[in-house]
């Protein structure tokens, strides 16, 4: 079982009285009758079935309650309803955009008791302090929390990865269960440095997450065979396939950054085994959690997408809590289990209409019931943003390397919104600099450094990110402590950037020095104070503004923010250079004739 102390184990008391109330000796506090039981674990649906709650844990399962019914006994009457346990998400990335509170407010009412979140965006920027203070604002929430450590893998040579001390510290924090998604590119290009730190974990009983995304057979059996459990990047059924035969468990993403549950949906009619398939949302936004909701989304998506109802829940309890070694606490409707349960009108349905976790109501149709706790942020935390001083225009004119009238440059292509290419161009120098050209589509993009090396600053050129004028920058770039910014003019891009730095984070589009939208992120400069309805609002205004000033991409910030990522192939920049992912060896702008 992967240890964590905060699931932890019942102790001699609590097993006492959960004996005593299966036995019909005492008596529990709340009991559910007339339910139809989902039986994760048989694969039944079971009517006529009781389930009997002492504090926190599940004590009786079965069609005989009423020894354990007492006066101060409460008890739900399902109707007939369909009772299954509270879903699970396995992957998903809380650091970013609303704190827990925020978000909890729109997850609960949907029937998520349990969340696997990374904290990887953290670490960049605000250490092993700032991750602390993170996994605090998770503590003490109506659901559980738990989370992944991070190895920081990055791009840039500043940042050397974690130490032992530092690894140490975050896996016997009680909220770590893992390391998280360690890139496989980075495993097999670096491994005097990462194989110790996977040692490491495993010595600490904690899962080693994968991310395999574009691993041929060989390179994925290399990453697998360095202990990795698990990988959420496939995108169709032989991608899946491929991964389940390696042993992976396989997470199926179907969140906001990618929906890949219709084209993997196919596997079902394979005839394999599906139970190391795991549902989760790898991040969703505000809006689409407004609109379509968290878990009980991807679940219901699984099921009209083809997948037999029961496999569907499966994959979002049961499934989860194996992979993770929670289940003999979690994941089933069983003695013994945290009494986390959803109440659905049938199996084809989910649709909550009681949610119990923890053995507490704690929403009925749809209303929330209890309030999230908030959280007091560190100072530190709320400053993260270091840069000594405001850039100028000056600060991003690009310099030949020598009195050529042309140069041979390296350029970032958007191939799509997310991925990239190394394009060489011939580019002419005008009065003794580079200026951008909105004919083929080339602008300016900059990594500035906010917090390891503050003010250094790389400088090169994208083409097809399809701004005419004024520049964008973002605080929360991928895998970096870096700001970047896109734009098409040299006192934009300052001024965008010189908002963020007095907003101590943020998203900014800045259009003739005028600022036209923003959000502010002053949590570690990735985390807004706003309420989810605002930030929603403002992420529509500043993709509005952007698509208005040419941006074509569906996330503008998405797609700003991947630049600096270890992970998305193939070329990306940090404040040291322009970085191939296929080699991970760092490249100036200028190429060499030599």
């Amino acid at each position: 079982m992967t240890t964590s102390n905060f699931l932890r184990p019942k102790d001699p008391s609590e097993t006492r009285e959960l004996i005593q109330v299966a036995l019909g000796q005492a008596k529990a506090d709340l009991v559910i009758v007339n339910a139809r039981l989902v039986n994760v674990y048989t694969g039944e649906l079971l009517d006529d079935q009781a389930i009997s709650i002492k504090r926190q844990w599940l004590a009786y399962v079965g069609g005989d309650p009423q020894a354990g019914i007492g006066p101060r006994t409460e008890v739900i009457d399902a109707q007939g309803k369909t009772v299954i346990p509270g879903l699970i998400d396995g992957h998903t990335h809380m650091a970013g955009l609303y704190r827990a509170s925020e978000f909890l407010k729109f997850v609960i009412p949907g029937g998520t008791t349990t969340i696997i979140t990374e904290t990887m965006e953290i670490s960049p920027v605000a250490g092993l302090a700032g991750v602390f203070d993170f996994l605090a604002s998770l503590k003490d929430q109506p659901i559980k929390i738990l989370g992944l450590a991070t190895a920081l893998v990055s791009i840039s040579r500043a940042a050397p990865g974690i130490t032992a001390e530092t690894l140490q510290a975050l896996l016997e924090h009680d909220h770590i269960i893992g390391l998280g998604e360690t890139y496989w590119q980075a495993v097999l290009q670096e491994p005097d440095r990462l194989l110790p730190v996977l040692a490491q974990t495993l010595a600490a009983g904690k899962l080693l997450e994968g991310h395999s995304a574009g691993a041929s057979e060989k390179k994925l059996a290399a990453y697998v065979a360095a202990g990795i459990s698990s990988c959420h990047e496939p995108i169709n059924a032989d991608q899946v396939l491929s991964r389940l035969r390696q042993g992976l468990h396989v997470m199926i993403r179907e969140g906001s950054i990618r929906r890949d549950l219709e084209e993997i949906a196919k596997i079902k009619n394979q005839g394999i085994d599906l139970r190391r398939l795991i549902l989760v949302t790898d991040g969703i936004s505000p809006a689409d959690l407004q609109a379509k909701g968290y878990m009980e989304f991807v679940v219901q998506k699984a099921i009209d997408s083809g997948f037999d109802p029961l496999a569907a829940v499966q994959m979002a309890t049961l499934n989860v809590a194996e992979h993770f070694g929670l289940d003999g606490l979690l994941g089933g409707i069983a003695p013994g289990r945290y009494a986390d349960l959803v109440i659905i009108p049938d199996i084809h349905t989910i649709d909550a209409q009681l949610v119990i976790s923890n053995g507490r109501v704690i929403a009925e149709q749809g209303k929330l019931l209890v309030t999230p706790r908030e959280h007091t942020f560190a100072t530190q935390s709320l400053h993260t943003v270091h840069l000594p001083q405001e850039l100028q225009p000056s600060d991003f004119i690009i310099l030949p390397p020598d009195d050529a009238a042309q140069v041979r440059v390296r350029v970032i292509e958007m191939v799509t919104d997310l991925v990239t290419a190394e394009l060489e161009m011939d580019w002419p120098v005008v009065d003794g600099q580079l200026r951008i050209d909105l004919a083929p589509d080339v602008l300016k993009v900059a990594a500035i450094d906010r917090s390891r090396v503050p003010g250094r600053i790389y400088v090169g050129l994208i083409k097809g990110f399809g701004l005419k004028s004024g520049a964008m920058a973002y605080s929360a770039a991928w895998d970096s402590s870096d700001i970047i910014v896109v734009g098409a003019d040299d006192g934009d891009m300052a001024a965008s950037v010189n908002r963020v730095r007095s907003l101590q984070g943020g998203a900014v589009v800045c259009e003739n020095g005028e600022i036209l939208a923003e959000l502010p992120l002053p949590v570690f400069g990735i985390i807004s104070d706003l309420p989810l309805d605002t930030i929603a609002r403002r992420l529509e205004e500043i993709k509005r503004t952007v698509a208005h000033l040419g941006v074509p991409f569906p996330d503008p910030l998405l797609t700003l923010a991947t630049l600096t990522g270890a992970a998305i192939p193939y070329l990306r920049i940090c404040e040291e250079g322009l970085v191939n992912l296929k080699d991970g060896q760092t490249r100036g702008l200028f190429v060499s004739h030599s």
